[in-house]
């Protein structure tokens, strides 16, 4: 298949990209490289830096799926800039899709996020849940869903709502709950909890990429919003797990970030796709990072 990938050169997007080129698969990275760019070269593999609001840039002529990644990814980035992040995560979500159908692009793969669901008391969050999002980005995720879904009978919409990545990527994201308090651990040997009772599911890099290579395989078999995400754990566990293969001194205080969930992901085991690896796999991931130089401790 020849597929476009926004996002590509991104921490999922990165492994993602060597995964799909392992597979035999053509792929058209398309990405502003605000972080870099960290994938190999490869005669299967064409990279261009830009901006998915520019939309005529977008590459999508011949494509046969779209995987959609790009997007200002968490927080407190999305809080610097309201307008961008609307433009970036919604706007240009909207195009994409728009152009995708203009070019005769039936199949599109999107990287929405568990945090939709914003506080919820229930002990399993299934995809029928309200969703509540509490911060612009968990809103722009939510309206980029409802967008997409309209245009469910033009194409085949796969929506994924992943739990928190954890694990290794060549670009490397330390600000995820594991990777943070694994790093922490490692070069402190001192871990700060903000709060800690609130409960996270989480997801290892490699099965999130599973996902994603899973509803490309299965194509039409799977439509619609899928939950993807293995271990629900506090933060204070996952402090407690950091603390256990480094010991370090785990500091508590207040937090004002309530969002509290737990995914619950059997729709998405149904359609065959099951768990390879674990939190405590990217917890040691993060561990050899630093032993071999990978990754620094720095800003």
């Amino acid at each position: 298949m020849k597929i476009l990938v926004t996002g590509g050169c991104g921490f999922v997007g990165t492994i993602l990209t060597e995964a799909l080129l392992k597979e035999g698969h053509e792929i058209h990275v398309f990405d502003i490289m605000w972080f870099g760019n960290y994938l190999k070269g490869h005669p299967q593999l064409t990279v261009t830096k830009g901006d998915i609001r520019n939309i005529d840039s977008v590459p999508m002529e011949g494509m046969d799926a779209v995987i959609h990644l790009a997007n200002v990814a968490n927080d407190p980035c999305s809080d610097l800039n309201s307008k961008l992040n609307w433009e970036v995560n919604v706007l240009a979500t909207k195009l994409l899709v728009e152009k995708a159908l203009e070019y005769d692009v039936h199949h599109f793969i999107y990287a929405s996020s568990g945090s939709v669901y914003g506080y919820k008391e229930e002990t399993q969050v299934t995809e029928d849940l309200s969703l509540v999002p509490l911060s612009d980005y968990n809103k722009t995720k939510m309206i980029s869903e409802r967008v997409l879904l309209s245009y469910a009978n033009d194409l085949l919409v796969q929506i994924v709502r992943p739990a928190t990545v954890c694990g290794y990527s060549p670009r490397m994201r330390l600000d995820l709950s594991v990777n943070v308090l694994t790093s922490q651990a490692f070069n402190n040997q001192r871990i700060t909890v903000f709060g800690g009772n609130q409960t996270r599911p989480n997801i290892h890099i490699r099965d999130m990429v599973g996902v994603y290579l899973h509803f490309l395989e299965k194509g039409g078999a799977i439509q619609g919003i899928y939950n993807a995400g293995f271990e629900n754990l506090s933060i204070l566990e996952i402090a407690e797990r950091a603390s256990a293969k480094i010991p370090s001194e785990i500091i508590t205080s207040k937090s004002n970030d309530p969002r509290s969930y737990r995914l619950n992901s059997d729709k998405l085991l149904a359609t065959g796709y099951s768990q390879h690896y674990t939190v405590d796999d990217a917890m040691e991931e993060v561990i050899t990072g630093f032993r071999d130089g990978k990754l620094k401790d720095e800003d």
